[in-house]
């Protein structure tokens, strides 16, 4: 436990001079199909309910983890997904993280008491880069408490493309302090996507008990398996049912 800013400070400067080594989860990534890691997703503000029901339904064809759409669509993806393993998540201050701490945290409890199972919430990135890592964390844990109070998980965009090495290294280390369940590399709408450099040192950085997710660019199966192997226990992709197929025109030809 990182009591103080102080504290949180000399971490975040030992982890830049040295990352852990990297350590999977046990079994990862092989112990599951490529399509069970993937938050098959849809975001785009032009998204309309009909392509968002086909979302649905490839979601439960390809048994992906999850959909991933805006706060609008999770009562039609909660609906559709109904007793289905497939889980229905949303995001939160998306895709800037600008919004106010209150605003999400009201934003959570709306989403979730309308069927979200899981909520991508992105952080105040311009206090990161300030260095006010205090507000950063109780920005994160305020929307972590009010989601796990109503058994729904965390998912923290730190948005990689716009931070600096030691900045990414700061996000991790708050979100994972804040009690975030994963760090998630980008919303989509950034300068930049994943790359498998940023997922291995989001992975080094928080340990194998943390949830890493790889969101932005995975448009391929050579890319989603690239991302597991360097960490990533869950994909966000638009692209989901190209890599599933692929995977199956893979294994067809084993």
């Amino acid at each position: 436990m990182i009591s103080n800013q102080s504290q949180l400070t000399e971490l975040i400067m030992e982890y830049d001079r040295q990352l852990p080594e990297l350590r999977l989860p046990e079994g990862h990534p092989d112990s599951r199909p490529v399509a069970s890691w993937i938050d098959h997703t849809l975001l785009k503000p032009e998204a309309t309910p009909e392509q968002v029901s086909k979302l649905c339904e490839e979601a439960l064809r390809y048994e992906f983890a999850s959909v991933c759409v805006n706060p609008v669509f999770v009562p039609l993806a909660s609906k559709a997904l109904a007793g289905s393993k497939v889980l229905t998540c949303t995001v939160i201050g998306f895709p800037l993280g600008a919004t106010l701490t209150d605003a999400k945290v009201e934003e959570t409890r709306l989403v979730i008491n309308l069927g979200a199972q899981e909520v991508d919430i992105v952080i105040p990135i311009g206090l990161l880069k300030g260095g006010q890592y205090d507000a950063v964390e109780r920005d994160i844990r305020s929307v972590v408490e009010v989601a796990h109070d109503l058994n729904a998980l965390v998912k923290v965009i730190i948005e990689t493309a716009l931070l600096t090495r030691t900045e990414k290294i700061a996000g991790c280390l708050i979100s994972k302090q804040a009690g975030a369940d994963f760090v998630k590399t980008s919303t989509g709408f950034g300068p930049g996507g994943a790359t498998v450099e940023d997922v291995e040192l989001m992975r080094r950085v928080v340990g194998p008990e943390m949830g890493v997710k790889a969101a932005g660019g995975v448009r391929t199966l050579a890319d989603a398996r690239a991302m597991l192997r360097a960490g990533a226990t869950r994909l966000g992709s638009s692209s989901g049912v190209k890599i599933a197929e692929e995977a199956a025109q893979q294994a067809g030809a084993a």
